[in-house]
């Protein structure tokens, strides 16, 4: 997809705050081989590494606008790489992702995957957005159903791979984890109007469907900016985002 790392980084202060609450499910000890999967412009991911000692850390992202970003954070024991998150090799002491596994599909099989990727005694730490059926997802989705979008798009809609918090203990037991801690969390983010949140959304859930719609691309943005501001009206409005965090330790 083709991700703007300028519109990604808008709201970069309230995209922060999930990747703190989940370096904090983060076991911190020396020497630990790490991949973070989805690194994006890398700033997060060299706080990762900041924050493990004499660790080798791999920020690993399919997005090469963002890759380039990243790469002014690498340094000894930080590097950053092309990958498909969804087909990691190698074995790790860390795997962690902070707000991109919803990219990948069917999450009762990548779960399982990334876990059998892990080393001995290692750990998955993962946050997701959980927001799909928020008003802003529900619009976009209803939007994509009318003409002539829905023609553009072929009928398409991107739906949320994301499972409830329950289906992700259950897949982490089924893989006899230890230490499984799921939940989900609300953040309370006051923006100033509804024209704020289709600009929130245009740097993430709106990528998919602008390599679709191409020619269509503004006039699908207005569409949803007119709904929104029917049904969001007013200054500021509350954006309540639910976020979907996992994490898990392999058997030593």
């Amino acid at each position: 997809m083709p991700w703007n790392p300028e519109k990604y980084h808008q709201f970069q202060s309230q995209r922060s705050a999930p990747f703190d609450d989940l370096l904090n499910l983060v076991e911190v000890r020396p020497g630990l081989k790490v991949v973070d999967l989805g690194c994006g412009t890398g700033e997060l991911t060299r706080r990762l590494a900041d924050s493990l000692p004499d660790c080798e850390v791999l920020g690993l992202d399919s997005s090469p606008q963002m890759l380039e970003r990243a790469q002014k954070y690498a340094r000894p024991g930080l590097r950053f790489e092309p990958g498909n998150q969804a087909e990691l090799g190698s074995e790790w002491d860390l795997i962690f992702s902070n707000a991109a596994l919803q990219w990948s599909e069917n999450h009762e099989e990548l779960i399982p995957y990334l876990f059998k990727h892990l080393a001995a005694g290692g750990q998955i730490a993962v946050q997701v957005p959980s927001n799909h059926n928020s008003t802003a997802h529900l619009t976009i989705i209803d939007v994509a159903g009318r003409e002539p979008f829905a023609s553009a798009l072929g009928g398409w809609t991107r739906q949320s791979p994301v499972l409830p918090i329950e289906a992700y203990a259950k897949l982490l037991f089924r893989e006899e984890a230890q230490e499984i801690l799921v939940f989900e969390k609300v953040y309370p983010h006051v923006l100033e109007n509804a024209d704020a949140i289709v600009d929130w959304i245009s740097g993430t859930a709106l990528v998919p469907y602008f390599e679709r719609l191409d020619s269509l691309k503004d006039d699908f943005i207005n569409a949803i900016r007119q709904d929104l501001r029917v049904i969001m009206p007013g200054e500021p409005v509350f954006y309540p985002f639910r976020r979907t965090f996992f994490s898990a330790r392999k058997a030593a």
